[in-house]
């Protein structure tokens, strides 16, 4: 077998439907590829879902299941039932084009990378909010192309939402590290590059990626990002760069700026108006709606501000990043 495709749970029961109705519509040979879902969710409560989905659709799902069991520990124990050549790690809000395995396949006869990523997007179908908050998440003006979004990027380091590797390098390198909450999967990422592999973005091999459905959930979301981000600057010298910090510079600027304007009358900078303005225009000329350009605006803040408000509370308390045990 190629392929193993992997995803952990976590309850979620329309999302797992959606994620295996997609795996099962793939224009890609079933004997060279199967899924495995390692589930956490308490009393077993998505076995039901995911035997009728498996049924309903014709694909066979191999379902694994320990009470509460945490994002790398899934992984790692979907890994270990797994019997394809590559290992490939999708989020379980991800939903496969059909030619997904495609596009994987040509990319790996091309470079034969040992481990690889690919990009995330939202499709025509998705709400407007969650295309405001793709946009946010994959932009160049917004994160620079690191998710995968540009070729631009000095050096990639794959995601867990769409992350592939030879079964031998994840051996080699130990898997998951269980003692990451979040930000795992760039660890894993960077010990690969570290140990001297080939890692490459293929661009054709998106997915399309729901997040989460509110701005709360994606202000959470993204604080547990801030917050990685400084744990991986810990575990690995060198990591913690400029661009990562910008977030934080933007977010403490704008929110000083409104301060002393409330108490001294200063007007906000342009240049804060004017960032958080360029989403609107460039998200809006994108999905050809203002509508989704001014909930661009609102993504972007939030994302900012949780990314910014996470690394501050890791950086300063420890905050999401204690080591469990």
């Amino acid at each position: 077998m190629k392929f193993s495709l992997i995803s952990p749970t976590f309850d979620r029961p329309e999302e797992v439907r959606e994620f295996i109705a997609s795996a099962a519509a793939l224009a890609y040979d079933r004997s060279d590829f199967e899924v495995l879902l390692a589930d956490g969710t308490p009393q077993d409560g998505l076995r039901a879902t995911v035997e009728a989905a498996s049924h309903a659709s014709g694909l066979p799902v191999v379902f694994l299941h320990e009470d509460y069991l945490p994002v790398s520990d899934a992984r790692n124990l979907a890994a270990r039932h797994a019997q394809g050549a590559y290992l490939i790690f999708l989020d379980s809000d991800c939903l496969l084009p059909k030619d997904y395995l495609q596009q994987v396949e040509e990319g790996l006869a091309a470079h034969d990378w040992d481990a690889f990523g690919g990009p995330d997007a939202a499709p025509a179908d998705f709400s407007p909010l969650q295309k405001a908050i793709s946009f946010s998440m994959t932009s160049f003006w917004t994160t620079g192309g690191i998710r995968g979004g540009t070729k631009r990027t000095a050096t990639y380091y794959p995601r867990g939402f769409n992350m592939g590797m030879k079964r031998s390098v994840f051996d080699a390198v130990g898997g998951y590290d269980i003692h990451f909450k979040t930000g795992e999967d760039i660890d894993l990422s960077i010990r690969i590059q570290q140990a001297g592999y080939r890692v490459g973005l293929i661009p054709e091999a998106v997915v399309w990626h729901k997040r989460r459905s509110t701005l709360p959930q994606f202000f959470k979301q993204v604080r547990r990002f801030g917050a990685a981000r400084w744990a991986l600057a810990q575990r690995h010298p060198g990591q913690l760069k400029v661009t990562h910090l910008f977030p934080v510079f933007l977010t403490l600027g704008t929110f000083f700026s409104i301060l002393l304007g409330a108490i001294a009358g200063v007007p906000l900078p342009i240049v804060f108006i004017g960032y958080f303005m360029v989403p609107s225009i460039l998200a809006g000329s994108q999905y050809r709606s203002p509508h989704i350009g001014f909930l661009a605006v609102a993504s972007t803040v939030v994302m900012m501000s949780g990314y910014a408000f996470g690394f501050l509370e890791a950086l300063l308390g420890g905050g999401l990043h204690k080591k469990r045990g």
